[in-house]
């Protein structure tokens, strides 16, 4: 019974380690590619917010998954 609190837990701390390497690779690559290339960063700004909408998907599903372990599977 234990272990799915545990399991969970494991869970969301990948996803929010997962989400926070994740924008730091992408914030990096924005700032490099607009240093490089300045008359695309309105274009790269667009894109780069619709990868990041994308990035917040991944410990939503996580959430979604501890709780079902939570409120299913462990009660």
């Amino acid at each position: 019974m234990e272990i799915v609190f545990i399991a969970a837990a494991i869970i969301l701390g990948c996803g929010a380690l997962a989400t926070g390497i994740g924008f730091a690779l992408l914030g990096g690559k924005l700032l490099e590619s607009s240093a490089r290339q300045p008359e695309m960063a309105p274009s790269l700004q667009t894109k780069t917010f619709i990868m990041a909408g994308l990035l917040d998907a991944v410990p939503m599903i996580g959430v979604g998954i501890a709780m079902y372990l939570i409120f299913v599977v462990a009660g």
